[in-house]
């Protein structure tokens, strides 16, 4: 057998099927290219879901890693650390906000942000114990774990996994009317994307989020903005939230967070939401960890110069002019998104989502499909426009044959 045939008969045999992976096996990578154990090179179309937005083995974050590594890497949350502080006055500046209660994966976050949420309901707005409602969306995605599936209506996520967590009502996705008719006395909070990722990068309507935004305010509940795939520059602003002029309550972050080097994400809001926590209520081991925070700084730091942003801003106009002209053609039926992100609906008769994918991956190119013959697009921010043309060549290739 191959190195390739080698590696993924093992991983078979000796790894839970909890993923349908392609069938590549990457060995080394930087900026937007992976290579495999065989010497072949492929343009990474899909950054991790949103994960790498800086590419892979960016500099400044690889160094930054390392000399955090030489110095101190794990205190727990017992004692202070020297980057701890920094990297919550820096996020915390970045989303003008408050402050920060650090995680380490997104669904962690949306877990605490949905803790948070209950607290503050009961503590703050006085509602009954055990009776706080949170609304959410239909074809949502915000993780895996039991509490976030019982809220999820894809039935590959949920089924199998009773009983489930009550408090929660889903609405339709981009509806004020439902959304408007759903809130009660002892609703907490409203917990959306501003861009469905999952569910084939969803942009909802014009007005929506402003719309969200007067309306939990009108009824003293909190909006919560899960940006964790969205967020970070992405979109072509730092949070997509931004497209619409729109400041939620509370940003859910996670995924660019960790520059693709660490597992980091934060709930970030006011003192008068997170100020509901005291000490012992709600931890982490992992949490805030110094090479955590490290790495995070110089993420935040990147972003604070814009050109990550405008560089998304730019390339994914040229992205999605691209797509447009395929979706006149007959083999693209949709194209949606913002930014460097793009949910493309291809045609049925020409295979779905995962054929394409394949036949991509025998192009050198990789992206992911979801929700039946949807593939996404989301290349690092850092892809050049030729690396990014030629893999829309590869795309064009694939739809003609």
């Amino acid at each position: 057998m191959s190195a390739t045939e080698t590696a993924i008969a093992s991983a078979e045999a000796h790894s839970a099927h909890n993923y349908h992976p392609l069938p590549v096996v990457v060995a080394s990578a930087e900026g937007a290219w992976m290579t495999d154990v065989e010497g072949r090179r492929y343009l990474d179309l899909l950054a991790g879901y949103s994960a790498l937005n800086f590419g892979h083995g960016n500099r400044r974050l690889i160094d930054a890693a390392k000399a955090q590594l030489e110095r101190v890497t794990l205190t727990s949350r017992a004692f202070h650390h020297d980057r701890f502080a920094d990297f919550c006055t820096r996020l915390a500046e970045l989303c003008s906000m408050e402050m920060v209660l650090p995680m380490n994966t997104g669904a962690e976050a949306v877990e605490t942000a949905v803790k948070t949420a209950r607290k503050w309901g009961y503590r703050v707005k006085g509602v009954p114990d055990g009776m706080a409602k949170i609304i959410v969306a239909s074809d949502n995605f915000h993780g895996r774990t039991t509490t976030i599936i019982s809220f999820s209506t894809d039935p590959e996520a949920r089924a199998d996994y009773g009983p489930y967590t009550p408090g929660f009502e889903i609405v339709p996705y981009g509806d004020l009317t439902a959304l408007r008719e759903a809130m009660t006395e002892n609703t907490v909070a409203v917990l959306i994307e501003p861009i469905q990722g999952e569910a084939g990068v969803l942009v909802p309507p014009a007005g929506y989020l402003p719309g969200v935004r007067e309306l939990t305010r009108e009824r003293n509940v909190l909006f919560i903005a899960d940006e964790i795939q969205s967020g970070l520059g992405r979109t072509g602003k730092t949070f997509a939230c931004e497209h619409e002029g729109v400041v939620p309550d509370m940003y859910v972050l996670g995924k660019a967070l960790g520059g693709g080097v660490v597992p980091v994400s934060a709930v970030v809001s006011s003192a008068d939401i997170l100020g509901v926590f005291k000490p012992g209520e709600h931890g982490s081991t992992f949490g805030g960890n110094p090479l955590a925070c490290a790495v995070a700084l110089e993420v935040i730091a990147m972003l604070r110069t814009g050109e990550y942003q405008e560089r998304a801003a730019e390339l994914g106009d040229h992205l999605h002019r691209e797509l447009g002209l395929l979706a006149g053609g007959g083999a693209v039926e949709a194209v949606r998104g913002r930014g460097l992100w793009a949910g493309v609906d291809i045609a049925p008769a020409l295979g779905t989502g995962r054929e394409i994918s394949e036949r991509l991956m025998e192009e050198r190119v990789l992206v992911k499909d979801t929700h039946g013959s949807t593939i996404r697009i989301a290349p690092p921010l850092v892809i050049s426009k030729e690396d990014l043309d030629w893999g829309l060549d590869r795309l064009r290739t694939v739809l003609s044959a």
